[in-house]
């Protein structure tokens, strides 16, 4: 299989970054280029003799995303407003005219999706607002591509609500649009409705057919326990997936009985032996990602009337899992997309696949990821060009004369010439096991070839059960790069997506072979003449900032100052804090697999508790938590200030009182990371 990975060798000149149309360039995309230098605090990015600000990576983004409406006519959009909200924008192909559907001044455009070829359906949110002043659920509107026809179907408050001269009641505030698709034609869209929700886990959910037009709603049914839900081409309910504690099943309906007969049974957390459906396929076969005693994950084809797979994987990869979104038009299936390094799309469709290669000539420094029209034969195509320099890039081509439209960018004031690549190196752990792991350098320093000794900031993802960071833009790396650090992010055991191999050998490791991989790894880029064995950050959020805090605990010589964020200080509180948002379920089945049993592993979670041995910690410290986190509660972050040493002087504490887990205000974002680039100035500062 192709990557990716020749993009990565030749990105780095020439991205255009366009303006979205109808929108005056903000007066900061003006700035002038980055001066490179290698040194931390002077600017690998000097904006006009001035060190590199947070501002200038934490700014909202301009354009957020774009769908091609059914019949490929029209191109709803969603970008900034004069106002400063994301509002809907629809634009006319064949004039290339745009109108504005939607637009508000209290809220944010978030979802869109088609109904038809002339009707959206979208919800709202309220990107701007930290976690505990959100006081709305996204709601659900509709509206017709003109702007006309606007109607509330979901109330994003517990109150009546009055639409002309009518009154009516609306949906209540928790029903959720499923899974932003629709039939694409008729006026209806499926939507989710818990009946019980206790701030951790959802009760019984209710499917539903919500007519966009009338408001009017019918109960689809299903199963009971359903958690997860997909219908065929036709719209009727195909298969299901249930859950009950620790159990999940897959349930298939039989379309000649209607009865459900189970396909699947495994356990919810540790995955053993599970199906997840990506499609329903026409001749109703299913699209399934499963790994069928294979270390990594792949894509098959399945029939479940008669139990037979394909011989062989659709997709697969010999280094990653393949966990692929299904591509379809009108039914037939075009080809399958993926993330592995990089995304990577294949199409089975010889046209289509042709067409993704002239694309590629045109634009070979980026994934171009290509949507086409599900029916007519329109000849628009769009196409998200993006890279790790590049945010995400929007133009229409056009087929027949081989033009390109630009639309707009996510960020039109970063040069994409001035940012840092991302290059995925292997480091051996110390017991063997291979460590992918992300590694960046200031440009300045790429530049002047073998770089040498520079400062280091090991970046630790969170989960830390999850897959990390793949090919893209992530601004706060390239904040940290900007101002002259390397940075190196190890995807140590406990990652997914590198098989299960590599993800099951995190289980009960927090604090020990995981944290080992950290040091590993860092040792490799001394070893390698990359990293300052004097200048060593680690850093991180949530389980990174767990292990930020343990690094400096089992490595005092290696890091000489941490960063953490929103980080676990304490393993028994995730069993005990009962107003976390960590359901009981997973408390009960999940953690005693993945973290160790409270009772029989109690003496194990309390050595690897930072809270345990915060007072020995002697280097300089930035601790930084949300007072309305609900995944790590502000009690983690307080207890350990308090157990701190009163004799360490270097320990900094920020509270940001309605921020949750992780920061929501683009305000947050640049006061942290400002404070981030002071800390790391001071305490990496060549000695």
């Amino acid at each position: 299989m192709k990557s990716d990975q020749h993009r990565r060798r030749v990105l780095g000149l020439g991205l255009l970054a366009a303006c979205p149309w109808g929108l005056a360039l903000p007066a900061w995309a003006a700035d002038g280029d980055a001066k490179a230098n290698a040194q931390p605090g002077e600017l690998n990015g000097a904006l006009n003799g001035a060190l590199t600000d947070a501002q200038r990576y934490f700014r909202p983004p301009q354009m957020m995303g774009a769908v091609l409406s059914p019949d490929g006519k029209r191109l709803a959009m969603i970008v900034m407003g004069p106002h400063g909200r994301a509002m809907l924008s629809v634009l006319a192909l064949a004039s290339l005219k745009p109108t504005v559907a939607f637009s508000s001044e209290a809220a944010d455009v978030q979802q869109v999706v088609w109904v038809n070829p002339d009707r959206l359906a979208f919800t709202l949110g309220d990107h701007e607002t930290p976690e505990g002043k959100l006081d709305a659920g996204p709601g659900l509107f509709a509206v017709d591509h003109d702007g006309t026809g606007f109607r509330q179907l979901v109330e994003r408050q517990r109150v009546w609500a009055r639409n002309g001269n009518d009154t009516q009641r609306l949906e209540p505030w928790n029903t959720y649009l499923l899974n932003g698709s629709t039939q694409r034609s008729g006026d209806e869209v499926l939507v989710l409705r818990p009946e019980a929700f206790d701030g951790k886990s959802l009760g019984f959910i209710r499917l539903l057919r919500l007519n966009t037009r009338n408001g009017r709603s019918t109960e689809i049914e299903a199963p009971l326990h359903a958690v997860g839900w997909w219908a065929d081409a036709q719209g009727e309910l195909r298969v299901v997936l249930t859950q009950q504690g620790a159990q999940s099943a897959l349930l298939w309906r039989d379309p000649a009985s209607g009865a459900w007969k189970t396909l699947s049974e495994f356990n919810s957390y540790t995955g053993d032996g599970d199906l997840q459906v990506r499609h329903v396929a026409e001749d109703g076969r299913l699209y399934v990602s499963a790994r069928r005693g294979r270390d990594k994950q792949a894509l098959w084809l399945l029939d479940p009337a008669t139990g037979r797979w394909t011989d062989e994987p659709l997709a697969q990869s010999p280094a990653f899992d393949v966990d692929a979104h299904i591509v379809s038009s009108q039914g037939q299936v075009l080809g399958w997309r993926f993330t592995i390094d990089a995304e990577v799309t294949q199409w089975q469709d010889p046209g289509v696949r042709a067409l993704q290669e002239r694309i590629d000539k045109l634009l070979p420094r980026t994934v171009n990821r290509l949507s086409l029209p599900w029916s007519g034969k329109q000849p628009w195509v769009l196409v998200e060009a993006f890279a790790d320099i590049q945010p995400t890039l929007y133009y229409l081509y056009q087929r027949e004369t081989g033009k390109f439209v630009r639309l707009g960018a996510q960020r039109p004031d970063l040069d994409a010439k001035q940012q840092a690549a991302m290059d995925m190196v292997q480091i051996p752990a110390r017991d063997g096991l291979s460590l992918p792991a992300w590694l960046s350098l200031p440009r300045a320093a790429k530049a002047e070839g073998q770089p040498r000794r520079l400062p280091l900031v090991v970046l630790v993802h969170g989960g830390p059960f999850v897959r990390g960071p793949s090919w893209q833009f992530d601004a706060e790396l390239q904040f940290l790069v900007a101002r002259g650090y390397a940075v190196l992010q190890p995807q140590f055991r406990g990652t997914q997506g590198f098989g299960a191999a590599h993800a099951r050998a995190g289980w009960r490791q927090w604090g020990k072979a995981m944290q080992n991989d950290l040091a590993d790894a860092a040792r490799w880029a001394i070893a390698q003449g990359i990293a300052d064995p004097e200048r060593i950050a680690i850093a991180g959020a949530s389980y990174g900032g767990y292990a930020s805090l343990m690094g400096l605990i089992r490595d005092p010589e290696l890091f000489r100052c941490g960063v953490a964020w929103v980080g676990v200080t304490d393993l028994d509180m995730l069993h005990t804090v009962n107003w976390s948002d960590v359901s009981d379920d997973f408390k009960r089945h999940g953690l005693p697999v993945v973290l160790g049993d409270r009772e029989k592993d109690a003496a194990d979670l309390k050595v690897n508790s930072p809270l345990t041995h915060a007072a020995s910690i002697r280097q300089p410290l930035l601790l930084a938590y949300g007072g309305a986190d609900k995944r790590v509660p502000l009690i983690h972050g307080e207890s350990f200030r308090r157990a701190l040493s009163p004799d360490n002087k270097n320990v900094e504490w920020l509270l940001y009182r309605d921020e949750g887990h992780g920061w929501r205000s683009s305000a947050t974002k640049v006061d942290f990371w400002n404070h981030v680039a002071a800390f790391l100035d001071k305490h990496l500062a060549p000695r």
